[in-house]
């Protein structure tokens, strides 16, 4: 068994021995304004499920030396925020791992925790009032609360993040509720079309993989690159693409997290292999990447994920980690030097 399958064992069993009520148990907080300056998603929103509105806010503008880093640290403490859920992306089928999913439903104390921050991402968005509204019919309607979400929420999660993450202009960044808006901007920024956008597409292993790129999929139609793309420019398709917050090369592994993954903001392990000291996305996954997004900013550690607030606040709770969050500690590189308290 390879290197990288042991990992891969190692996380699965992990993930493997929490029950479904371990899972939804005590989520790690949002930190203080002093440990991370973010706005909660939360406060883009005003009122109870079936009475909610979207209030209207602004996003922050930054200066790009410090937006790769910062979307990686928003992005963390969401998946925080949702419990540390790890979605394995490895189909192995000569070994047998496979990934899997759990989707959140049917708790009605969670479903009400998160509903105010899916809601503020969809206010991240110039359609997420009229979203939002419609939603309200589906929490008035017999299930209530528990009703699940009538659109796909994780393009709002993107735009979200990138509002918060300091893309807060339309020309770096098209927030919208459907990915291809945002994938076909970089497209046009890598014709020379769309000279301020924040990202540019490439097929995957073109250039090296960062934190705060994002990977790309498509299940209608199904792409296979950008170029497939190019020639539907414009055309609904649906897609998903998650923010890379690690690349170990070592492990052979790339980690990104995204929205409305198994109903949840989740993180996913994608396996990984190195060509011409280019790291890209190896194996057969279920729905195959067509798309890199490359974020034009400033480099960052690898170890993003490791160095994030979230992830050090959480170095320093021992005693008090619920089994999710030993799961996504094992994620981290050991040893670290320096004392994250």
């Amino acid at each position: 068994m390879t290197k990288l399958n042991l990992t891969l064992a190692a996380l699965i069993a992990l993930c493997g021995s929490i029950t479904a009520a371990q899972a939804q148990q005590v989520p790690f907080d949002r930190l203080s304004a002093d440990k991370l300056d973010v706005t909660p998603p939360s406060d883009r929103v005003t009122g109870d499920p079936g009475r909610m509105r979207v209030v209207a806010s602004p996003c922050r503008t930054l200066p790009t030396v410090q937006t790769r880093q910062r979307i990686v640290d928003v992005a963390v403490q969401e998946w925080a925020f949702f419990g540390f859920p790890i979605d394995e992306q490895t189909v192995d089928r000569n070994d047998g791992f496979r990934g899997g999913r759990r989707r959140f439903r049917g708790d009605p104390n969670e479903a009400m925790r998160v509903a105010s921050s899916i809601g503020g991402y969809w206010g991240a968005t110039s359609d997420g009032s009229w979203i939002v509204e419609r939603q309200n019919d589906s929490w008035n309607g017999s299930s209530g609360v528990t009703s699940r979400w009538r659109d796909p929420w994780s393009a709002a999660f993107i735009s979200w993040v990138m509002c918060e993450g300091g893309l807060g202009e339309t020309g770096q960044f098209r927030r919208a509720i459907a990915h291809h808006t945002y994938i076909d901007q970089a497209i046009r920024a890598r014709d020379g079309n769309a000279s301020d956008a924040a990202f540019v597409a490439y097929d995957t292993g073109e250039v090296q993989i960062e934190p705060g790129d994002m990977l790309c999929s498509a299940r209608r139609p199904g792409y296979r690159s950008i170029a497939e793309r190019r020639r539907q420019m414009g055309e609904g398709a649906r897609t998903h693409c998650d923010i890379v917050v690690k690349v170990d090369s070592d492990a052979g592994r790339i980690m990104a997290i995204g929205g409305n993954v198994g109903g949840r903001v989740s993180l996913k392990v994608f396996p990984a292999t190195v060509e011409d000291n280019v790291v890209a996305p190896a194996g057969q996954l279920s729905r195959p990447l067509f798309a890199h997004l490359k974020l034009r900013a400033d480099a960052v550690d690898d170890q993003a994920l490791d160095w994030s607030p979230t992830m050090r606040a959480m170095g320093c709770s021992v005693d008090t980690r619920t089994p999710n969050q030993v799961t996504a500690m094992n994620l981290m590189s050991t040893p670290r030097t320096v004392n994250y308290c």
